[in-house]
C-alpha cells in the first residue's frame, strides 16, 4: 500500500475515475458541512467504521486519525468505547484491526 492507499481504492478511481470524483466530491462536502474539526471527524469516521464492522474502513479511519492528529491512546479508546454497545468480540475485533496499524507506524 504505497502511500497509505489501498491498492484496490486506487484501481477504484483508475477504472471509475467519474464516480471517484463524484465520491471524493461528496466527502468534501460532507466534511465541509458542519462545525467538526479534522480530528473529530476522522475519530467520528473510525467509530462508524467499528460500528459497521469493516475492517478496511477501520484501517483507513485509523491511518486517517492519526495524519489529523490523534494519538494512538486515543484511537484506542473509540475502539474500547465500542464495548457496551457491540460487545466483546467486535472490540476485539476492532482493537485488533486498529492495531494493525498503530504497530506499523
Amino acid at each position: 500500500m504505497a502511500n497509505g492507499i489501498p491498492k484496490a481504492y486506487k484501481k477504484f478511481m483508475t477504472d471509475f475515475p467519474e464516480v471517484g470524483k463524484a465520491y471524493e466530491a461528496l466527502g468534501a462536502a460532507v466534511h465541509g458541512a458542519g462545525p467538526l474539526d479534522e480530528k473529530t471527524r476522522a475519530l467520528v469516521k473510525l467509530a462508524i467504521s467499528i460500528g459497521a464492522r469493516l475492517e478496511g474502513g477501520v484501517h483507513s479511519h485509523t491511518r486517517k486519525a492519526l495524519a489529523a492528529g490523534a494519538t494512538p491512546e486515543e484511537i484506542r479508546h473509540v475502539a474500547l468505547m465500542s464495548l457496551p454497545t457491540l460487545g466483546l468480540p467486535s472490540m476485539m475485533a476492532a482493537l485488533t484491526w486498529v492495531n494493525d496499524v498503530l504497530e506499523k507506524e
